[in-house]
This record gives structure tokens, C-alpha cells and sequence, in this order.
């Protein structure tokens, strides 16, 4: 039964376009279904997690990443009652508007956009659904519940505080002028956290992102699994594995002691979450969203525990030299083909080209971004090597 401070599919804010009901479907199972055939979500299986696709096809893409975070944020929202598409589709759908090469992209296109309203990918997600996908007769975009655009927008946190003032990544740049031109049309209530539901969508994706890039890490030999030993959290869980199976072979090994890992941070979401819940009582989605604090999350314990180990991925894997050389090249890709489609708009496809706004700089440059922020790595190398004739710059 579903909790009462959960999202109601039967209250649904509804969608910018109405559109008549689908029974036996709810809203939220029809936007989670509208992302998974969006051809958005096609393509993040070759966008980079960490490894360009080239590296080999065990590690993590932006694809498979979505699945397992959606995979944690359902088992969480299952155990709290709240409601499973919603997290779902929220898992599945926040990882859209990244670009290829993932945050080396997109700190390529911030730079190059600088001077037309810089890029961030939460506000490319959302350009995303509401405007880039083109598969509907009635509307551009997917047409999805309010419900789900306020997850893809504040699954992190208010985005504005009660005087209008941009909060965390936005404190400095201010917002976005998508998420400021969407919210004039549809209100998603910048000010508020949103619903336990992306709450729960958020936490599965650093529960995932750290789990799995230790996975990755070890299985690239960027560090060694002795050098989890030091680590509070990868360090007791690769503990448990050790005394139960002493003699365990390295591929097993890795693998329990990432299941345990990501099993501590669940279970502790869960407490933590539990005892938020119970402490705060709050009735309905509403007083969860009108809330100063978060209803999910980590215990102080956990936040340190997982504050310590991004420390140690960002030292040991995201600034390792040989992940370093490669994105750097990549970024030098992404350059390269935005500064030629600027000089030359007709090396773009054709259907880029129809509506391309070369009388007014900023705005044809922002379609010039999302063009390119759409590829998959894999295309974007092509690209080059058509315009540039070299090699693709990763062998």
C-alpha cells in the first residue's frame, strides 16, 4: 500500500499538453514508458560512464548505469512505500541530457557556450523532454507529468530560495534559461524540494555511481583491491568478503564486496529514511516538497563514509592519468566539431539545418549544442574523422 506522503498517480498535476488517460496504465508508468522508447535514452548506450566505448564493453555506459540506478531506486522505494514508476522513471530518466565523453563533455560545451548561456546537462535533460524529442503528432518533447519534470529538475534540491536567488551549482551562474523559460509555462515550484520519489531516484544514483565505479576502477587496474583496505566503507564491506572467503579468486571478489557495498548504503538510506519519516510525519507529497530538509537520505555516518570514498575515486580513477589523457583528447573533440558547424552550418544533417537560426548567434550556437550534445561518443568520432580526416585521436 502505498505511503501517504507518497506521489498519487489519481492526483497528478497532469501535463502541459492534456491528454486523455491510458488505462490500465498510470501517468507515471506512461512517462517511465515514454522515456525507455525515447531515442534520448537509446543513445546513452554508447555515451560514456568513465571508459570511452572503445575500452572495452564490460565497463559501465551512461545506458547501463540508468538501469541500475533505477534497479536501487525501486528496491528503496518499494521498502518505503512510495510509488515505484515515479522512481522509476525519474532512475531511468536523469541521466538524459548528458553529453558524450560524459563530464569532460559537458565542461567542453560549458566553456564553448559560455557566451550563450553556458550548458548543464540537468537543463539539457530537461530541453530534452519537453522540446528536442520529436515522435508526438500533438506536442514536441514527451509530453511528461509535471510530477516527473520537477524530479528531473530538483531530484538534488531547491533550485531557488524564497527570494528568487539561484542555490548550489547555480549560485554563481544563475539558472539556466531552459529550466527559467519552462517553469514561466508550467510552474514546477523551484523553491521546494521535490517529491520523496526523486528524492529516492537521487540517492540510487551516488549509491550506484560509487559502487560501480569501484567495479570499473578495479577492472580497468586503475588501483588494486588491496588499495580499498584504507577506505571506511569499500574497506569493511571487501572485510566481510575476505573472512567468509578467504581464498576467493579476484573477478568473485570484487563483486561481493561491491554487492555489500552497495547493500550498507541501501540499508542505511532505509534507517535514516525511516526514522526522517517517522520523526517529520509528514501526511502528503505536499509537506514532503514544503519540508526544509530532505525526507531520504544518508545518516551523518554514511555522508561521511561516502565523502571519503568519492575522495578516493576522484584521486585514484577520475584523475588518473591514462582516464586525464583520454578526456582531454576528447574535449579536444567536442571543440573541434562545435567551432565547424558554427563556420559551416551545412555540415550539419539536414534536419539540423531547417530550423537553424544563423541571423542570431546565440541562438543558432544553442542549437549547435544540442546537436552535439545528443551524440553518442562513437558518433561523435566519426564526425571528426569525416570533417577532419585524422584519426579519431584514441589510438
Amino acid at each position: 500500500m502505498r505511503a501517504p506522503y507518497a506521489s498519487d498517480p489519481a492526483k497528478s498535476r497532469g501535463r502541459l499538453t492534456p491528454e486523455p488517460e491510458a488505462p490500465p496504465r498510470t501517468p507515471f508508468e506512461r512517462d517511465r514508458d515514454r522515456i525507455i522508447h525515447s531515442s534520448a535514452f537509446r543513445r546513452l548506450k554508447h555515451k560514456t560512464q568513465v571508459f570511452v566505448y572503445h575500452e572495452g564493453d564490460h565497463y559501465r555506459t551512461r545506458l547501463t548505469h540508468s538501469i541500475e540506478v533505477a534497479q536501487i531506486a525501486r528496491s528503496i522505494a518499494r521498502a518505503l512505500r512510495l510509488d515505484e514508476d515515479l522512481t522509476e522513471a525519474l532512475a531511468l530518466g536523469h541521466d538524459l541530457g548528458h553529453t558524450p565523453f560524459g563530464h569532460a563533455g559537458e565542461r567542453e560545451l560549458d566553456r564553448l557556450m559560455h557566451d550563450h548561456g553556458g550548458f548543464d546537462h540537468n537543463a539539457q535533460s530537461l530541453r530534452i523532454v519537453t522540446r528536442l524529442e520529436r515522435r508526438y503528432a500533438a506536442f514536441d518533447g514527451l509530453n511528461l507529468t509535471w510530477e516527473t519534470l520537477e524530479g528531473l529538475v530538483k531530484h538534488n534540491g531547491p533550485l531557488i530560495d524564497g527570494e528568487g536567488h539561484a542555490l548550489g551549482p547555480y549560485r554563481e551562474t544563475g539558472l539556466p534559461a531552459a529550466i527559467i523559460d519552462y517553469a514561466e509555462a508550467h510552474d514546477l515550484m523551484l523553491a521546494s524540494f521535490a517529491s520523496a520519489e526523486a528524492q529516492a531516484a537521487a540517492i540510487a544514483d551516488d549509491i550506484a555511481y560509487n559502487a560501480h565505479d569501484i567495479d570499473d576502477g578495479l577492472r580497468a587496474g586503475l588501483f588494486d583491491v588491496i588499495d580499498l583496505g584504507d577506505d571506511p566503507l569499500a574497506g569493511a564491506a571487501l572485510a566481510q568478503v575476505l573472512k567468509a572467503y578467504p581464498k576467493l579468486e579476484r573477478p568473485r571478489m570484487i563483486h561481493e564486496t561491491v554487492r555489500r557495498l552497495i547493500s550498507a548504503m541501501v540499508n542505511d538510506v532505509l534507517a535514516e529514511s525511516g526514522k526522517q519519516l517517522k520523526a517529520l510525519k509528514p501526511t502528503s507529497v505536499e509537506e514532503v516538497r514544503a519540508l526544509r530538509m530532505p525526507v531520504i537520505s544518508f545518516s551523518a555516518q554514511m555522508k561521511e563514509k561516502n565523502r571519503v570514498l568519492q575522495a578516493f575515486l576522484s584521486h585514484r580513477m577520475y584523475r588518473h592519468e591514462r582516464v586525464l589523457a583520454i578526456m582531454e583528447r576528447a574535449q579536444r573533440v567536442i571543440s573541434d566539431l562545435f567551432e565547424a558547424y558554427m563556420a559551416k552550418p551545412e555540415l550539419m544533417p539536414s534536419d539540423w539545418r531547417e530550423e537553424s537560426f544563423t541571423d542570431d548567434q546565440s541562438r543558432f550556437a544553442r542549437q549547435v549544442c544540442d546537436f552535439i550534445a545528443g551524440m553518442t561518443d562513437r558518433y561523435a568520432l566519426d564526425q571528426h574523422k569525416k570533417l577532419f580526416d585524422l584519426d579519431p585521436l584514441f589510438r
